[in-house]
């Protein structure tokens, strides 16, 4: 039996709370099995819990209460938690942030800007500067570390999830920093690819009509639970679980998938605007090339 990891629940809400939840749970003698039942979640949800690693619902935090008799205290603070978790993100994205966390893999389609899980802290600064232009300090350095936490799925020693991605072209060499920042930019993702850690393909700029051509969307898939698709605008976010949706929409990626660059080409496109990028050569506008 593999050792039980500690809690260290001065990290963060979450975890405070989760080792709080072990605790008392110990202290009154029962084991997962014991205080999940007659509630409507299995074990491995609670463990998460007591991790910091998963939101408390409402209805099990009273539950939890019920059969510990600790008077409201994880009902009472289950809001708490979540408000931390949420942190920096938009309020539409909170069921995305959990999921991502738990999936076997994530594939995503980003025409318009490279992903959050692949943004350096200066890429996430000249967007938020762009968009939320009263925004004071503080509250861009809040997003900014919220949007940095997400990517620590890729620091695990296990190599989950599996995430590929596909760029649009023009995601390359579109300068909305300056050269030497864009350049640590695809060096970044270069990285990752280089590690093994993300799987990036790039659809060709002149690849003409595409399927997903309306805008960002990411297919999770995960162990215990169906798959979910999330759908991104300027302003909002769209769950979908229907699984007839999920289906029309993983055709869609795959379709796209197929139409962009191989992985090595795609690299080697990456590598190659970093570098134009480092040393100032990056053109002013897209070239027309060979377009029909």
């Amino acid at each position: 039996m593999a050792a039980r990891k500690d809690i260290d629940g001065s990290a963060s809400v979450p975890q405070f709370y989760g080792k709080e939840l072990r605790f008392k749970r110990e202290e009154a003698g029962l084991t997962l099995e014991r205080l999940v039942e007659g509630s409507f979640y299995g074990v491995t949800y609670l463990s998460e819990i007591e991790r910091g690693k998963r939101t408390m619902p409402l209805d099990l935090a009273q539950h939890v209460d019920r059969v510990l008799r600790t008077d409201g205290f994880f009902q009472r603070g289950c809001e708490d938690v979540r408000k931390a978790r949420l942190k920096g993100h938009a309020p539409y994205f909170e069921r995305v942030l959990e999921a991502e966390k738990r999936a076997e893999t994530i594939e995503q389609w980003s025409p318009s800007v490279f992903p959050g899980l692949l943004q350096t802290g200066p890429y996430m600064r000249a967007l938020f500067r762009g968009e939320w232009t009263q925004d004071l300090p503080e509250e861009v350095d809040e997003k900014i570390t919220g949007r940095l936490k997400r990517a620590q799925i890729f620091e695990r020693d296990r190599k989950k999830p599996e995430y590929a991605v596909i760029l649009h072209e023009s995601l390359l060499r579109l300068p909305v920093m300056s050269g030497p920042e864009m350049a640590e930019q695809l060096d970044h993702i270069a990285r990752l690819v280089r590690q093994g850690r993300v799987f990036t393909q790039v659809l060709p700029w002149n690849a003409g009509a595409h399927p997903l051509m309306l805008g960002n969307t990411m297919v999770l898939d995960f162990a215990d639970a169906p798959p979910l698709v999330y759908m991104e605008g300027q302003h909002h976010g769209h769950t979908i679980d229907d699984p007839a949706l999920v289906k029309q929409y993983r055709r869609s990626y795959d379709l796209l998938r197929a139409a962009a660059l191989p992985l090595e080409a795609s690299l080697a496109l990456i590598e190659d605007a970093a570098e134009d990028f480092r040393n100032g050569q990056q053109p002013d506008r897209l070239e027309r090339r060979d377009l029909a």
